[in-house]
């Protein structure tokens, strides 16, 4: 253990518990947020908004509830009174509710957020000196069972709506202050800089409700991040990338952690239905691809499963001809986990072998370990799982 992962791993857990009561959409209303431009323009004439003057009340009611954060009606003061009457009377504007807030000795912060029907999905929000992360998720449980992964021991439960994906940025600027208060001078300090599709869930699972949520993330007129600011996590659901390219246009990674069908079928099982050759012929064709727009292949350290040279070899003569960063992940252990982390010094070797290769490898930095907030970990906790590290590693082919 280094260090820096020692200290954390002993520093005290700062924990306090928000529970702020906010109801579940009313019956009969329609839920604002997570609607896409179009969809709430044709909501809001079905409400009774007369259509001539449809564009101009979704720019506004865009506006207040995007950038401004607002989530009351009666506030919208550029609105006639008669009109927020008509507003509140078909729709909410409501988002996740924090069960559960957790803030790491790093600074990193990890939300408990409940959604309806009562389940439970995990948020991480990563402060940095430049730039603030968010690590959202777009399904409870997941169906990929990836073996090394906490979340993957969890069963899907079901996808996330697009309201409850844009939620989560939303709770995460509401927690960090950060939305614009009138009046106020301009401030281009972003907290919420950067947004990644790496919580629970496989995103190109979920593709119609990921796209709508991101559509609406990239607005211009509310939230505003760009799409290179926001980076897709998927496990290699081949027939959807080319997808995520045209219809949502942001960064992609790719959960690669193996240079052998062998040992990725172990750990990624999705591998068994599109193979590495597959997965890699897909990534040369992406639409995007350039050298500015690199594909990011994220290896995950497994102590003798593959991190030696002969891997860091293979995995440079695998992704060449691609435009891609390898980032390298020290494996963030969790209860009944089957495998260790690597050695630091394996690791620093593996990436050096990837660097003289020409790829930049940079080697993550373990965050919120102490608060089981780290790459890998995050699991709801109603559904957390009783298996027995035997039982794990029995499914994982060990």
């Amino acid at each position: 253990m280094t260090d820096h992962a020692a200290a954390v791993a002993h520093a005290p857990i700062t924990q306090d518990v928000h529970t702020i009561p906010r109801k579940l959409p009313e019956g009969g209303k329609a839920n604002i947020v997570g609607l896409t431009r179009d969809q709430l323009r044709a909501a809001l004439i079905a409400a009774g908004t007369p259509e001539k003057q449809a564009k101009m009340r979704l720019g506004q009611i865009w506006q207040w509830v995007y950038h401004w954060g607002v989530r009351d009606f009666a506030l919208m003061t550029n609105l006639a009174k008669e009109y927020r009457v008509l507003l509140a009377e078909n729709f909410v504007i409501e988002v996740p509710e924090v069960v559960n807030r957790q803030v790491s000795a790093d600074g990193t912060r990890k939300y408990l957020v409940r959604i309806a029907g009562g389940h439970e999905v995990e948020v991480v929000y990563i402060p940095e000196e430049t730039r603030g992360t968010l690590c959202i998720s777009s399904q409870v449980g997941c169906t990929l069972t990836c073996s090394f992964c906490h979340t993957g021991t969890q069963k899907l439960v079901r996808n996330l709506t697009a309201g409850e994906i844009v939620g989560q940025v939303m709770l995460a600027r509401d927690d960090l202050a950060e939305w614009p208060q009138p009046g106020d001078p301009k401030d281009e300090t972003r907290l919420v800089s950067n947004v990644v599709l790496m919580g629970m869930g496989e995103p190109l699972y979920n593709f119609d409700n990921v796209r709508d949520a991101m559509r609406v993330v990239m607005d211009g007129e509310g939230i505003a991040l760009g799409r290179r600011r926001i980076t897709l996590s998927t496990s290699g659901v081949v027939p959807e990338i080319a997808r995520a390219a045209t219809e949502i246009g942001c960064q992609l990674a790719v959960s690669f952690h193996a240079t052998t069908d062998e040992v990725r079928d172990r750990l990624v099982p999705i591998n068994k239905r599109w193979n590495i050759k597959t997965l890699l012929d897909e990534l040369r064709a992406y639409p995007k691809l350039s050298n500015s727009e690199r594909i990011t292949f994220e290896y995950v350290m497994l102590k003798g499963v593959n991190d030696s040279d002969a891997d860091a070899r293979r995995l440079v003569k695998l992704i060449a001809g691609i435009p891609a960063k390898i980032n390298l992940i020290p494996f963030n252990e969790w209860p009944g986990s089957p495998y260790e982390r690597s050695d630091w010094e394996r690791i620093e070797a593996f990436a050096d072998i990837i660097y003289k290769a020409g790829y930049a490898s940079p080697i993550r930095t373990p965050r919120g370990e102490d608060i089981m907030a780290a790459c890998g970990q995050l699991k709801s906790a109603t559904e957390r799982s009783r298996k027995s590290r035997a039982e794990i590693a029995a499914e994982a082919g060990l």
